[in-house]
């Protein structure tokens, strides 16, 4: 009789903390929306990423972008348009899937780049999933995009460091 008891009281109060609400919630906000308009205008331009380093990287593999193996994105070139957050990166390195594909960006106020690699012909507004790095050591000519992986279970960073092509 006790169990029974327990069992109805279980099934009342999941009856009654329902929620009544049928619309979707919204999802939460991966990074903050407010732009660092200073950090986006100063990597306008043409960019090259000349190395990828983690720890590890001379044991394991680590699929970047869920496009190719991290080192394929040395020699990558990138493109940044600071006035409407757009812009492109191609790979074209030997041994490794070519790939070209427009991108939207922005740098946050927290220092967070966050990244859509969008396929030709689609709207970037349609597109729901990207990444969110970090920006670090930025100057005039170079900065660091970082992001997290899983090391046997650990958060590690990977490291893509950007060097400016020319001075547009």
């Amino acid at each position: 009789m006790k169990k029974f008891a327990a069992l109805f009281l279980l099934v009342l109060f999941a009856i009654a903390c329902k929620s009544t609400s049928t619309s979707t919630p919204a999802p939460a906000p991966v990074a903050n929306t407010k732009l660092d308009k200073s950090s986006q205008v100063a990597i306008k331009g043409d960019w090259k990423i000349t190395s990828v380093a983690y720890p590890g990287s001379d044991y394991f593999k680590v699929d970047s972008f869920g496009i190719a193996d991290s080192q394929c994105f040395v020699g990558s070139v990138w493109n940044f348009i600071s006035n409407n957050n757009k812009g492109y990166m191609s790979i074209a390195t030997a041994n490794c899937p070519a790939f070209s594909s427009p991108i939207v960006w922005s740098i946050n106020k927290d220092g967070m780049f966050v990244l859509k690699i969008v396929e030709t012909g689609v709207k970037s507004k349609t597109v729901t999933s990207g990444y969110v790095l970090r920006v670090a050591n930025q100057t005039e000519t170079s900065f660091q995009l970082i992001d997290k992986i899983d090391v046997g279970g650990q958060k590690k960073d990977i490291t893509y460091q950007f060097e400016k092509l020319n001075n547009k």
